[in-house]
């Protein structure tokens, strides 16, 4: 995975360089290139030559509206199924995600200036509330040294909000709890906790209950140390010693990450000692109101896992109390059994994914959980031949094609096994069920569908799901047979910096990228009595222009 995982960044490197992409009005054409649209297209994984806005329109798709943000912007677009902007929210902050609410608020998820400790994707620290208008109602801020909001909220049906943030754990607390120093740097770990924070307006908040992953380990590393017992009899607790993506701290030098930084693939205060402090690298959370449970997307560890909201802040910190007994312990996890000890690669279901959901009430398949499946591996992905081939390339649209990587995305939903009493069954031995998904889109050719980062799912009250294709800015939604009955590309890129001059969410050269899109039905209460026509003038495309081939050599007489 290691090895894997630092090829397929260190070719994007290369492709960002190659593209010279310095944000000049050179990259900008007067007018996109016309031509006509070609199925080939969406296996460019950064689809700079892609045909973009809307492609597909058909009876089958469901009426209603987008809200998404592209990542390198501060806007935040609504857009009607015919491509039209019909409302925009000006800010002065990057947003990877926003929540439209039923009163016509807007609360965001942003991206704060300050981030004196934390360097990594999805980074955040403030979340803000706006009116249509866009005048800010509300303002929260969680960043400094110790704590960092990042990736995701979610809004309870009380008016709380969870909130994801970072915790930064020493190096020498990590080695007390049984972590394996030799998956350590200077700075320690970045542990994920999950926070419910209640509103305190105009600004501040009230943080009214909280859960932490670093309350819920077992380690079978070091008999000396906390947490020791035996991983596979602890299948409620998270291993820490679980291997993850980026573990091995010399992967990336200080030369190779100040290169990095110069083509716009990470933050500004990465360096070498902070480089790999993430555990898990939590990217969603979704919240369960029958149940009043939590899932949460643990993207390194390839694992979602179920927790209980129903307890007290101190319930949290235990395995006793609320409503299922368990406290803060883990009430039910899927995605890579091999994480406690049991099944094998064939029940590896989960790769690097985003954007877990409970399927809500009312809705097909209301109570099973959908997820974005980022890295399906190909085993017969030959690495060495890949990295042959990368020291060749020239174009980025040849340079970042799918069928280059080999691997792919899906989308699945599944319905977590359960007893009559409604409890989570986990077995004594084995892998926690289901054996598979009860429904799943992949692309009938596999690799045309490939996100390895970013992206999401959300199901539609007919039956159909929206999918979000992060790394090329693609939505499309399928039908339950998997059609595709809606089908547009984001077109806009802002370029938008930090006041250091680093990008806001480092994505190297994915122009386009989208975090995730909303689907808002046409009654949802937000549009009462709004005027809801395209906006004049619609925001202005980005086009980027492909750099001029080298010269050629002279011939050899």
């Amino acid at each position: 995975m290691k090895i894997r995982i630092t090829l397929f960044f260190t070719a994007l490197l290369f492709i960002s360089f190659s593209c010279k992409n310095d944000n000049s009005k050179e990259q900008i054409a007067e007018k996109p290139e016309i031509r006509q649209w070609r199925p080939e297209d969406t296996r460019s994984l950064n689809g700079l030559k892609v045909q973009r806005g809307l492609i597909k329109n058909t009876e089958g798709a469901t009426s209603g509206y987008i809200l998404f943000e592209p990542t390198s912007s501060t806007f935040t677009y609504l857009m009607d199924k015919e491509g039209n902007v019909v409302h925009e929210w000006k800010t002065e902050l990057n947003s990877m995600i926003s929540y439209l609410q039923p009163n016509g608020h807007l609360i965001r998820l942003e991206r704060s200036t300050v981030t004196p400790t934390f360097a990594a994707g999805g980074m955040a620290g403030t979340i803000k509330e706006y009116d249509w208008d866009g005048n800010i109602l509300w303002k929260f801020e969680l960043a400094n040294e110790k704590e960092l909001l990042h990736h995701d909220i979610e809004i309870l049906p009380n008016g709380n909000i969870l909130a994801i943030s970072y915790e930064a754990i020493s190096q020498e607390k990590a080695i007390a709890a049984g972590r394996n120093p030799n998956n350590l740097t200077k700075s320690g770990l970045w542990a994920d906790k999950i926070i419910e924070i209640k509103p305190t307006k105009p600004s501040g908040g009230e943080i009214v209950w909280e859960w932490h992953t670093w309350d819920h380990l077992v380690q079978d590393f070091d008999s000396t140390k906390e947490n020791f017992g035996k991983v596979e009899e602890n299948i409620r607790k998270i291993d820490i010693n679980i291997p993850s993506s980026y573990d091995d701290p010399e992967i990336q030098t200080e030369e190779h990450i100040a290169q990095s930084k110069k083509m716009g693939g990470q933050p500004a205060n990465l360096n070498v000692d902070n480089q790999h402090s993430e555990l898990t690298h939590a990217n969603a959370v979704s919240y369960n109101p029958s149940l009043d449970q939590i899932v949460i997307s643990f993207k390194y560890f390839n694992e979602i896992y179920i927790i209980d909201h129903s307890t007290t802040t101190e319930e949290a910190k235990s395995s006793v109390g609320g409503n299922w007994g368990h406290g803060g312990d883990l009430l039910y996890r899927w995605g890579k059994p091999q994480n406690y000890r049991q099944g094998d690669e064939s029940d590896h279901f989960l790769d690097m994914q985003h954007d877990v959901k409970f399927i809500p009430n009312g809705y097909p398949g209301d109570g099973d959980l959908l997820v974005f499946n980022n890295n399906i591996r190909n085993p017969n992905n030959n690495l060495p031949a890949l990295g042959a081939a990368f020291s060749k390339l020239k174009s980025p649209d040849v340079a970042i094609s799918i069928g280059d990587f080999g691997d792919y995305s899906a989308v699945y939903e599944f319905k977590p096994p359960t007893s009559e009493a409604g409890k989570y069954v986990i077995p004594e031995i084995g892998s926690i069920g289901p054996k598979k998904p009860s429904w799943d889109y992949i692309a009938p050719d596999k690799y045309s569908f490939y996100s390895p980062f970013v992206s999401g799912a959300q199901r539609l009250k007919n039956g159909n799901t929206l999918i979000t294709t992060g790394v090329s800015g693609r939505m499309f939604e399928v039908t339950p047979e998997k059609d595709i009955v809606w089908e547009y590309w984001n077109p806009y890129n802002f370029h938008y910096k930090l006041p250091d001059g680093s990008p806001a969410q480092p994505l190297g050269p994915f122009f386009y990228a989208l975090f995730r899109s909303t689907h808002l039905e046409a009654d949802f209460p937000a549009f009462d009595g709004k005027d809801l026509k395209p906006i004049s003038p619609q925001p202005e495309p980005f086009v980027f222009k492909m750099p001029p081939p080298p010269p050629a050599k002279d011939s050899i007489n």
